[in-house]
């Protein structure tokens, strides 16, 4: 399990998803208040669930069907959580609530990039073994 390359990836999204949040801000107001994804419900459940389905990823390392369709369903999600980020500072105009972007809005793209490589790792090993099945 651990020594699966995808197992790191997953492990790395899990902690980008689930533990980076509590360290990088979202953006500051225009009274430099720093907003994290804690201070807002909808965001936090979204990052969580993230974070939680990576981990349920990793022990399903025995189906790599179920284990790869969970990696898709958690980049779709990561992708509803990027936009909603992305509308959030769009939508708001000038300096009313949001004065600066921070750098925890770009968290759901590096945990899709690292959940595509753990996706792309599962489906290799997935074609490994239907190559040596072929060969019994």
């Amino acid at each position: 399990m651990i020594q699966r390359i995808q197992t790191l990836y997953l492990l790395l999204a899990a902690t980008v998803s689930g533990g980076l949040i509590f360290a990088l801000h979202l953006w500051i107001t225009a009274t430099n208040v720093k907003i994290f994804a804690i201070d807002n419900l909808t965001y936090f459940a979204m990052f969580m669930a993230s974070a939680v389905l990576s981990l349920a990823s990793i022990f399903m390392y025995k189906n790599r069907k179920s284990q790869f369709v969970m990696g898709r369903l958690n980049i779709i999600l990561n992708f509803i959580l990027l936009g909603l980020l992305v509308y959030q500072s769009l939508s708001i105009s000038g300096e009313t609530n949001v004065s600066e972007k921070g750098i925890g809005i770009f968290l759901p793209i590096v945990s899709i990039v690292l959940l595509a490589l753990a996706n792309k790792a599962i489906k290799k090993d997935e074609d490994l073994v239907k190559s040596v099945d072929r060969l019994r």
